[in-house]
C-alpha cells in the first residue's frame, strides 16, 4: 500500500495540472471569440460604408449580440469554475463556428472569401481537443460550407476578378489570410506554451513519485535489514560481555581496551538499528520525546562525532530564542547523512551553522573539499549521482533532498568562491514544532 500512495498521488495531480491547461485554453478562445467580435464589427463597417455592400444589418448585429452574450457567460462560468473537459471546450469551438455560418450565411455564403476562417477552427480543434472532438468540429465544418453553398445567396458584387490584387475579392481572400495566419501564429504559441508547462509538471510529478517509490523501497529493505541484524549484534554483546570476565582478557588490558571499544561501536550499530525502526514506525522501546531545539541539535552533533574521524569541527547555534520541539528521528539521519557526506570530501574542517530565519530553520554546512562536480550539481539529490564510484553512491544526498521536500524543506548545494561547497537546509519550523505536532 504504501508504495501505490506516489502513484495515487500523481494521478491526483496530473488531474489538477490537466484541468488548469484545459482552463488556460478555454481562455485563450474566450481572448479570440472578443478579437472575432471587433473583426466582424470592422467588417461590416468597412462594407457597408467604405465599399456600399448592401448588408442585412439587423440581422448580423442580432448574431453579433449572441456571440457577445456567450462570451459574456463564458468569462462568468469560467471564473467560478476552474476545470474544463474536452466537450466543454468542443461546445465553446461549435458555437464560434455556428456564428461565423450564420455570418457567412447573411453574407455571401460560399462565395464570401472570409469562408476560410473555418480553417482557424479546424487547426485550433486539432490542437485542443481530443481526435473524435477534432474529426466532429472536421464534420460540421464541412456540412456548414455545404450548407452554405447550397441555401445562402451571393452578394451583388461587381465580376471583378481580373483586377488582380484590385478586385474585391482577391482583398478580402488575402485579409482572410492575413487574420488566419496572425491569430494561428499567436493562439497556437500560447496554447503551446500552456500544453509545454503542463507537460513539464506532469514530468516532474512523475519524477517526484519515482523518487517516493524509490524511498519506500529502500526503508522496507532497511527495516528487515535492521530486524535481521538485531539478533546477531545482542549475540555479539553477549559474547563480548563474557569475554571482559574472563581471566585471559581481564590480565591483558591492550585486549580488554580493544573489547571496550568494540563493546561501543556495537552499541553505536545497535543505536542505528533501532533509528531505522524508529524511523520506520517500529520503536523498539524508545518513543519520540519532547525537547527543544538547541537540544536537539546539540545531541545530534555530540553523536555524530563519536567515531567521525574529523580533524576540526566547528559548530555554530545561532538560534536565539529557543524552540520547543519532537525529537524526531528521521531529521536527525538526514543532518548526519549532510555531515556525513561533506566529511568525506573534507576530512580536516567541517563547519556547521544553525539559525531560525522568520519561521524557517536554516541549517549550512560548509567543507573546505574539492566541491561538488558540475554534473553532480545539476542533478543534485538524484538517486546513485555520486561521483565516488562505488555501488549505492548519491543515496544519502538524496535521502537527505526528500525527506526535507517531504517535511515541506528544500536543500541546495553550491560551490564556494574560496573552495569548498555548502549545503544549505532549510525546513519549516512548523514541521517539528510540538505545537503543530498536537494539533
Amino acid at each position: 500500500m504504501p508504495v501505490i500512495e506516489p502513484l495515487a498521488a500523481v494521478n491526483a495531480s496530473a488531474n489538477t495540472i490537466t484541468s488548469a491547461a484545459g482552463h488556460k485554453n478555454m481562455q485563450q478562445l474566450i481572448q479570440l471569440r472578443w478579437i472575432a467580435v471587433v473583426g466582424q464589427i470592422t467588417t461590416i463597417a468597412t462594407a457597408s460604408i467604405l465599399l456600399g455592400v448592401q448588408l442585412p444589418m439587423p440581422a448580423m448585429l442580432n448574431v453579433l449580440a449572441c456571440l457577445i452574450a456567450f462570451n459574456v457567460a463564458s468569462i462568468l462560468r469560467w471564473q467560478e469554475n476552474q476545470v474544463v473537459s474536452n466537450s466543454e471546450l468542443l461546445l465553446a469551438l461549435t458555437v464560434d463556428v455556428a456564428s461565423l455560418t450564420a455570418q457567412l450565411y447573411l453574407s455571401g455564403g460560399a462565395t464570401n472569401p472570409f469562408v476560410f476562417l473555418y480553417l482557424l477552427h479546424v487547426i485550433l480543434g486539432a490542437v485542443l481537443l481530443e481526435t473524435w472532438s477534432t474529426w466532429t468540429i472536421v464534420i460540421v465544418t464541412g456540412m456548414c460550407i455545404a450548407g452554405l453553398a447550397l441555401f445562402s445567396e451571393p452578394l451583388p458584387l461587381p465580376q471583378d476578378h481580373a483586377l488582380g490584387i484590385f478586385s474585391l475579392y482577391v482583398q478580402g481572400m488575402l485579409i482572410c489570410f492575413i487574420l488566419d495566419a496572425a491569430l494561428l501564429v499567436v493562439f497556437i504559441t500560447r496554447i503551446t506554451q500552456n500544453m509545454r508547462s503542463s507537460a513539464a509538471k506532469l514530468a516532474d510529478l512523475r519524477q517526484r513519485a519515482a523518487e517516493e517509490e524509490h524511498i519506500v523501497r529502500m526503508g522496507l529493505l532497511a527495516s528487515g535489514a535492521a530486524h535481521e541484524l538485531g539478533t546477531p549484534l545482542a549475540t555479539l554483546a553477549v559474547i563480548l560481555g563474557d569475554w571482559k570476565r574472563m581471566p585471559e582478557f581481564k590480565g591483558n588490558p591492550e585486549l580488554l581496551e580493544e573489547i571496550s571499544e568494540m563493546q561501543t561501536q556495537l552499541k553505536r550499530c545497535k543505536s542505528i538499528v533501532s533509528g531505522i525502526l524508529l524511523s520506520a514506525g517500529e520503536t523498539r522501546g524508545e518513543s519520540s520525546a519532547a525537547t527543544t531545539i538547541n537540544t536537539f541539535l546539540e545531541e545530534v552533533v555530540a553523536e555524530w562525532r563519536v567515531g567521525r574521524p574529523v580533524v576540526e569541527f566547528e559548530f555554530k547555534n545561532r538560534i536565539v530564542p529557543d524552540h520547543p520541539v519532537v525529537s524526531d528521528s528521521t531529521l536527525k539521519q538526514m543532518i548526519c547523512n549532510v555531515l556525513d557526506n561533506a566529511l568525506e570530501a573534507s576530512p580536516a574542517w567541517l563547519r556547521m551553522e544553525t539559525s531560525v530565519e522568520g519561521d524557517t530553520l536554516v541549517l549550512q554546512v560548509t567543507d573546505k573539499g574539492a566541491g561538488f562536480d558540475p554534473t553532480i550539481l545539476a542533478q543534485f539529490g538524484k538517486p546513485y549521482n555520486s561521483s565516488k564510484g562505488r555501488p549505492g553512491g548519491g543515496l544519502g544526498l538524496f535521502l537527505v533532498v526528500n525527506v526535507a521536500r517531504t517535511l515541506g524543506g528544500e536543500v541546495e548545494a553550491t560551490n564556494l568562491p574560496q573552495g569548498g561547497a555548502l549545503v544549505r537546509l532549510t525546513l519549516p519550523m512548523s514541521a517539528i514544532e510540538i505545537e503543530s505536532e498536537q494539533q
